[in-house]
């Protein structure tokens, strides 16, 4: 929220500051609860900007806040409102003048002259006033929480391009997922398998491999598709092209796995893409063909963008900001001509779309076949990248001229730019949220659970504006409480789990807030100290249930480089130590000692002849898990690179071309990579999964 102005600061300080806070812009925030930190007026006017609100000088700020609050005392409804089931109606429901007469459109269109007692979902109220006002709204009637886990499980955490299997193309794809949650589900009583997101990329060369920062997070990637699971494959006309380019792929997988080359996305998109041009002219049987047909129905317009994005990507490159003029407008007449002449590759990319849908509802049904309660866990990026199809699409939704990202803090004194614009609060309030109901709906068909990146932003995002540091950004508001009924509304529909990524600074509330409404959290076993107290490691009957207890993320290095300390020599050959390596070298060993001397304590581990951290890591990673079971968290996750002793984290943040972000296969301690079927019979991750599968039970 806006801090009060200072008073020596003049009027239009003052009147800056209540124009910012009726726009949900913060002018300060609180790093920590005895410190408070003014943002930079520049920071606020820009975000005011981005928010379509004129504040470049007094007048302008007085003119603009005068609009502000006319607008606010005079409307009727605000544009979104939340009932949750159970709960009193809305306030400004009771707020309305003597008289108003109400009018509701259901969701499935049927109309009612009252806003009591209706059906879960998303509906469209109309108030008339005595006084001749009216207002339209959108009313989400939401259920009060989100569905339970059932039942306490453990799963597996992995990036699926790193989980290479002898049928794969050179990275992970969708039929190693199904493989290894029909594994995990029978033969290791696993219940769930989570992965990154696997959201469309931007196209490029090379292609960006964060996971993070996709084209599109409503339609999934292609590249992730097993070719010959796709029915048209065995009645291609061209079966030499297609054994030709398996050779390639076979030759590309064996660059990988047995000459321990990185993952080169490029590669196997380029010969999944030469495939596919093959399989896609194959006709579609009947069954198939209605399949099809009732996927387009179903996505409309957005998937007739995001194809069209693609194949006007291959024309002009994948940065629309740099397209001809007519062609940067979605619904101009030259984008509508351009759609009509480049019908056939709008076709391709509209059933790349649809196929790669198909092949992740099958790995999810076959995650349940297998046993597992939950199945899939899919990821949800904080945001997409400015040139991609999402941004083309939904232009009026996001935020010019701007970029999320974070402030400074422990870990990053200079603050983050994630180089995403931000969703409008204001925008997505006015349509009801539906670029985000319709991002959820997509996302339920084929996940068991969703995690959530940086939960925090249901609530805020810190905007950086365009050419400025990171640390002169500011925070800006969004309806959390919008955000999160609608969350409970499609998650509710779909009977799926969601978690959220709630590491680091967290605002006071939120972690309270997503609990009561059935969010779980993600704990991380380094991170959970009595900070608050004597800075210890948390005893197990502290740490929270609702929850997904891990011993480390992509993000974080693996629980053996860890022990031993070679996460640090690892920063230290990579220039990125802030302190002397000595120091942090000691730290690190300290750190390490003293939860390894709280496991001996709990009984966990046998120290009576144990060596420094890391001299028995595969009794000591066992005994990590044996603690995250002691936890009554609902759910206990994996680190698949754990159970083979793989030092090297997917990501190392601080990093770009230092480090092989994202392009590295699941390797032994020694370095070399693992495909899935050694994976799956190696003694060492099969008695960590033992240690999992014995002692699940609460």
């Amino acid at each position: 929220m806006a801090a009060a102005p200072d008073e020596n600061a003049g009027p239009h300080a003052a009147d800056l500051a209540r124009l910012a806070g009726l726009h949900g812009v913060a002018t300060s925030y609180s790093p920590a609860p005895d410190r408070t930190v003014p943002v930079p007026a520049s920071a606020v006017v820009a975000a005011l900007a981005a928010l379509g609100v004129d504040a470049d000088g007094p007048d302008a700020v007085r003119a603009a806040l005068a609009d502000r609050e006319r607008e606010l005392r005079e409307r009727l409804l605000p544009p979104t409102l939340v009932h949750w089931a159970g709960a009193e109606p809305p306030a400004a429901l009771a707020a309305l003048p003597a008289g108003t007469r109400l009018r509701v459109r259901t969701e499935d269109g049927e109309e009612r002259d009252t806003a009591a007692g209706l059906p879960l979902g998303v509906h469209l109220l109309t108030a008339l006033a005595p006084d001749g006002r009216t207002a339209t709204a959108h009313l989400v009637v939401a259920p009060d929480r989100l569905p339970d886990p059932p039942g306490r499980s453990y799963g597996l955490l992995v990036q699926l391009y790193s989980l290479l299997s002898r049928r794969s193309w050179g990275m992970g794809d969708l039929g190693d997922l199904a493989e290894l949650a029909g594994w995990a589900g029978r033969a290791a009583g696993a219940g769930f398998v989570q992965v990154n997101p696997l959201h469309a990329a931007v196209p490029g060369a090379p292609t960006d491999p964060s996971p993070y920062r996709p084209s599109s997070r409503r339609f999934p990637d292609p590249v992730h598709l097993r070719i010959e699971d796709v029915p048209e494959f065995a009645y291609a006309e061209d079966q030499g092209r297609l054994r030709t380019l398996l050779e390639r792929a076979d030759r590309l997988r064996a660059t990988v796995l047995d000459k321990g080359a990185l993952i080169d996305r490029d590669a196997v998109w380029e010969l999944k893409r030469e495939a596919l041009e093959t399989v896609l002219r194959v006709p579609l049987p009947p069954g198939r063909q209605a399949a099809y047909d009732a996927f387009r129905a179903a996505h409309g317009q957005a998937l007739d963008d995001h194809a069209t994005w693609y194949a006007l990507a291959e024309v002009h490159g994948s940065d629309w900001h740099g397209w001809p003029g007519g062609l940067r407008d979605p619904r101009s007449a030259e984008t509508a001509r351009a759609r009509t002449g480049l019908a056939d590759r709008v076709a391709f990319h509209t059933r790349l779309a649809w196929l790669t849908d198909g092949q992740l509802r099958a790995a999810q049904r076959a995650a349940r076949e297998a046993g597992m309660s939950v199945g899939i866990v899919h990821d949800l990026a904080v945001g997409v990248h400015p040139g991609g199809a999402d941004a083309w699409a939904q232009q009026d939704v996001f935020a010019d001229g701007t970029s999320i990202g974070a402030p400074p803090d422990a870990f990053n004194a200079r603050g983050q730019d994630w180089g995403l614009p931000p969703w409008r609060p204001d925008r997505l309030a006015a349509c009801g949220y539906a670029p985000y109901r319709d991002l959820l709906r997509a996302l339920f068909r084929y996940a068991g659970a969703l995690r959530i990146d940086h939960v925090m932003g249901l609530f805020r995002l810190w905007w950086v504006p365009q050419g400025s540091p990171p640390a002169e950004g500011t925070y800006v508001r969004y309806d959390a409480d919008a955000m999160l009924a609608l969350l409970a509304l499609e998650a509710t529909r779909a009977g799926a789990v969601v978690i959220g990524e709630d590491l680091g600074t967290v605002e006071p509330g939120v972690r309270e807030t997503l609990q009561r409404r059935g969010l779980l959290g993600t704990s991380v076993l380094w991170f959970e100290r009595d900070w608050e107290g004597d800075g210890h490691p948390l005893p197990p009957e502290r740490w929270r249930a609702d929850c997904l207890a891990t011993a480390t993320t992509h993000d974080l290095p693996p629980t053996a480089a860890r022990l031993t300390g070679e996460h640090v020599d690892l920063r230290d050959r990579l220039g990125l130590l802030t302190r002397p390596a000595a120091e942090e070298r000691a730290e690190a060993t300290a750190d390490a000692a003293e939860w390894l001397a709280l496991l001996g304590s709990l009984g966990l581990l046998d120290l009576t002849a144990a060596g420094p951290p890391g001299s028995d890591e595969e009794e000591e990673i066992r005994a990590v898990h044996r603690f995250l079971l002691r936890t009554p968290a609902r759910l206990v996750g994996v680190w698949l690179p754990d159970g083979v002793g793989d030092r090297r984290p997917q990501n190392l943040p601080g990093t770009w071309d230092q480090y092989p972000n994202w392009r590295l296969p699941i390797a032994d301690r020694e370095g070399r990579p693992v495909p899935l079927e050694e994976l799956v019979a190696s003694p060492r991750l099969r008695g960590l999964l033992e240690v999992l599968r014995e002692g699940r039970a609460p």
